[in-house]
Parts: structure tokens; sequence; C-alpha cells
């Protein structure tokens, strides 16, 4: 262990401060500061919860219905394998695949886009899901697309933006755990102006054990001060303007749209649709798609732990009938997901955070 990492171990197990409730807004965050132990090395006045930060979790049921429509109308869904096993009230695309639909996983949109040129006797759909660390990638499809004229490739958008979020979420927490990967695009001026506009505590942190140490090695020493503060914590990654490229290509291709979030809601403008002169490519105009009820599995409360309101222990389904292998709800299914971080690394048998 590095003496950078011994100190901050030393500042931690001696802070006797106020209580502090952090949430991880990035789902990647959680499951690493699981995988690392790092809960067992926080000060017990530190509650550490989940937010809204996995993008699978928080896609409304109604979407899957939509993608399941799609599936049973013959056209290839190109998805990554997280959103096969998530459930719609139709049921999943798992078990649309199982009636003889076409469900395509890839890695990248540009496999998607690659299968449509490969085989242009099939409709093929790219179901276009994440934050903005992942949207880039899909408006970089849609202009190669674009480019190489290719007329049977389309996407399914429920890209939303993590701003109205971290507002609606504002009161859920004394301090966010920003997701680093989210603003190496956007940069730290939202951060900023959370915390002396809104007063919304925050730091961004990256991934490795040491800067999530340093993380809340900062918090503690930020917070007992009693004043709101923000804190870049991953420079190595995160500068102040992000990448203005990524944004530019964003908004080339995109629009902000009002979105539903799973547990939380429709958040104003929190979501990316298509611009209306790139409309050949959205599948909802393309397929016209009829509107989706959105059912939920019952009893699952996959929405409250994205709220940060129930830990994953709180779900009366969690480990018993909803686990990794038969899954109810999105928590569960996704790898980012609080409830699958949870029951992978024990937070079910001794969960005293």
């Amino acid at each position: 262990m590095s003496r950078q990492m011994e100190r901050a171990r030393e500042i931690l197990a001696a802070y006797d401060g106020p209580k502090i409730r952090v949430m991880e807004v990035c789902g990647t965050h959680t499951h690493e500061i699981f995988r690392l132990g790092i809960r067992s090395i926080l000060p017990r006045a530190f509650e550490v919860i989940s937010g809204p930060g996995c993008p699978v979790c928080v896609t409304p049921a109604s979407y899957i219905e939509e993608a399941v429509w799609l599936a049973n109308q013959d056209v290839v869904i190109a998805t990554f394998g997280d959103l096969v096993r998530v459930p719609g009230g139709g049921g999943s695309l798992a078990d649309a695949r199982a009636k003889g639909g076409k469900i395509q996983v890839v890695y990248a949109p540009e496999d998607a886009l690659q299968y449509a040129i490969d085989h242009p006797e099939e409709e093929v759909v790219f179901l276009s899901v994440g934050f903005e660390t992942t949207t880039p990638a899909s408006c970089l499809a849609l202009k190669k697309a674009a480019e190489e004229n290719v007329k049977n490739f389309s996407l399914l958008t429920a890209n939303k933006t993590m701003p109205g979020a971290y507002q609606a979420m504002a009161h859920s927490a004394d301090v966010f755990l920003y997701p680093g990967h989210v603003h190496a695009i956007t940069g730290t001026g939202l951060c900023e102006s959370l915390a002396k506009e809104k007063g919304v505590s925050g730091v961004i942190a990256g991934f490795r054990a040491d800067e999530l140490l340093t993380a809340f090695v900062v918090i503690a020493k930020n917070y007992p001060l009693g004043e709101p503060f923000f804190v870049n914590a991953y420079p190595r990654v995160v500068t102040t303007e992000g990448s203005p490229a990524a944004v530019r290509l964003i908004e080339e291709w995109m629009e902000p749209c009002d979105s539903e979030w799973r547990g939380i809601g429709v958040i104003k403008d929190s979501g990316l649709r298509l611009k209306k002169d790139k409309d050949r490519f959205d599948a909802r105009i393309r397929f016209g798609i009829p509107q989706m009820e959105g059912k939920t599995p019952g009893g699952c409360r996959c929405g409250e732990v994205l709220q940060g309101s129930v830990k994953p222990t709180g779900c009366p389904l969690f480990g018993k009938v909803c686990s990794p292998d038969h899954p109810v709800g999105a928590c569960m299914v996704s790898g980012e997901g609080a409830c699958s971080a949870y029951y992978q690394y024990g937070g079910y048998i001794n969960d005293e955070r």
C-alpha cells in the first residue's frame, strides 16, 4: 500500500465529525467501492447510498416495452447485454428472443451499424441508452450511417443527461460522489454552480482505490466546515472544459427533451432525442411505435433504491425471488445496479451502513 493510501486511511479512521450521507451517483462507483472493500474502512459516520447513476436501471419499463414491440415486428434489436433481461410489462427482450425475436448483443453502437451494413435486407435498431459518457458514440454511429447512406439503421433513444438528476436528488444526500467519466465529457461547470448557487456539495471521483479514498478524504475534511463545497478529485481525467468535441457531436445530432427516470418520474430537459432533421434515424417515427404503458414488476422497490430512500436489502424480493440469476428488477439485472452490487459483494449479509 502506498504512503498516500495509508495516510488516507489514517485520516478516515480519525474522523470524529458529523454524520454524512454520501450518494454514489455512478453505478461503477457503487461496485468499485464494494469490490475494493472501501466501505469497511470508512468512518461509521459515513452512510453511503446509491443513486440514479446506472443508465439501464433508470430506463423506464415503457422503453423495454417499445423494444419488445419492435422485436415482435421482425426488427433486429442491437443492444448492450444488460438490457436483454430487464423486464417490461410485456416481458423482456430475452422473452422476445425465446419467441423468435432477433436480438443482437453488441459492445458499441458502431458494431450495430456494421451489422446493418452487413445485412442490408434487415432493419436494425440500436437501443441507445446511457448518459453523456456513451451518447457521443451513438451520435458518431449515426454520422457514419449518414455519410455511407445506410438506410436500414436507426436508434431507439433513451439517452439521459445528469444535470436534471442532480437537481432532482439534491435533498437526498449531504454530498454527491460525482461520476468521473460523465464529467470527462461535460467538464466541472455544473458541479461548481450547484455548490455556489444551490448549496449542493460534491466531489468528482475516479475509480481506482487511491482515487476513491482521496475523494472520501476530501469529504471528511470539507463537510464539517459547514459550507457547500466542490472539489475535482479526478484531475488526471476531468478538466474544467471537459470534451468540447464530444459535446458538439451530441448537439449536432440530439436536442434536450423531458425524460422519465425509473423511480423518480419525468425530469424536464433531462433526456436527449434526435433532432427533427435527423428523424429518418428515429425508430419511433420510422416504425410508428405506439404509446406504451410501462408496467413495473409487482413488489420491486428498484425505484426507491434509485432515489436513495431504500437500500437493496429493504426490498422484500431481494435475495429471495430476485437474484442475479433470476432478476425481477433492473437494479439486479444491470452490472452497474445497486442490487447487483449488494448481492455480489455481500451487502445483503452484513449491511451496517
